[in-house]
């Protein structure tokens, strides 16, 4: 079977091309050429046509096709729709800010978190993503658009710590010089929590920033929106992103989506309070994705002014983060679910 050039390492092409007794910068240049989108080797007229035969016979170059394209005419957020091997679909959905145009990329095909909150998991877990196909959402997206993906938050379909060993992977590729060079202090990384990948994330000392899915201070709530609660529950869970911050000194991030009669209540925000006062953190206030499988509405104006009423006597340091792409479903997972349920 054909290798996947494009999720290897510079070090691993380097050992590939000494060991075929190729000068040593053929492999700078083969790196080159692929983080530049080149999808086919007849196409890297740089490098001796045998090599280019060579490598066409023992590695193939991933490349997604696209299924669906949708522009936001309120916001101007593109989502894709894209194919990738074995059939299988994927999104990726950018957004233009005022610094710069950020990509949300996919980790996985599907999800086993099985959220209340996302709808990656509707259509069940299909298989990892490879770094490649990751690298390949950046590579289309900023292709398709003519804008530069200058930030990256890994918050698309799937659970990205539990894709660990692809994800830093991909983190090594999209971040390095000779690349796309994303520096890993412009990619956040998305959790629903689990701990134990967050701790492993942490001794890798990567300089990202984390953000973790809380959306509810208490166990019993928050294990009925995210299930991986049962697993690692919240004590266990700011426990872990404490000793991430010790340990990277970057400051974590707590998303909470608030909604209606389920996590919006003022003893839950007092409750919130008290957590967020005790860890180097920051919450971001999420406006609710409505997702019609799971029959959770955003929570009303008044529950939400005394929400945050409450944050604010209490000290907490918050963000209310906007919603983009509403009008075009940009929600992780509603493009692919739709998809399958046509097929």
């Amino acid at each position: 079977m054909k290798q996947d050039i494009k999720s290897m390492l510079p070090d691993e092409l380097a050992e590939y091309i000494d060991s075929i007794g190729e000068q040593s910068f053929r492999s700078q240049q083969i790196f080159s050429w692929l983080h530049k989108g080149t999808f086919d080797f007849s196409d890297m007229t740089n490098l001796p046509a045998d090599l280019r035969s060579k490598l066409n016979d023992e590695f193939y170059i991933s490349c997604p096709v696209s299924a669906e394209k949708h522009v936001s005419k309120k916001d101007g957020t593109i989502k894709y729709l894209l194919q990738v091997k074995n059939d299988d679909f994927i999104e990726c959905v950018l957004m233009e800010h005022v610094h710069g145009n950020t990509l949300c990329v996919s980790s996985q095909v599907g999800c086993k978190m099985g959220c209340m909150i996302c709808a990656s998991a509707l259509a069940g877990f299909k298989r990892d993503l490879t770094a490649s196909e990751m690298i390949d959402q950046v590579l289309f997206a900023s292709k398709d658009s003519n804008k530069r993906v200058s930030n990256i938050v890994l918050m698309g379909i799937g659970e990205p710590l539990d894709n660990f060993e692809n994800m830093i992977r991909f983190i090594k590729l999209v971040s390095h010089p000779k690349g796309l060079n994303i520096g890993a202090r412009h990619i956040t990384l998305s959790t629903c929590g689990i701990t134990e990948n967050i701790d492993r994330l942490a001794e890798y000392d990567v300089q990202l920033t984390l953000a973790i899915s809380l959306h509810a201070p208490d166990d019993e709530t928050r294990s009925y929106l995210i299930p991986r609660n049962k697993i690692s529950n919240v004590e266990s869970l700011l426990k872990s992103a404490e000793k991430y911050f010790k340990t990277t000194g970057r400051r974590v991030t707590f998303e909470y989506a608030l909604i209606e009669g389920i996590n919006d209540s003022t003893e839950q925000a007092e409750l919130l309070s008290i957590q967020m006062k005790k860890i180097a953190g920051h919450l971001n206030l999420i406006e609710l994705n409505t997702i019609p499988e799971n029959g959770l509405i955003p929570a009303g104006k008044e529950s939400t002014i005394d929400f945050t009423g409450i944050l604010i006597k209490n000290g907490v340091n918050f963000t209310i983060r906007r919603s983009k792409g509403a009008d075009i479903k940009a929600a992780c997972g509603q493009l692919r679910n739709r998809r399958n349920s046509e097929k």
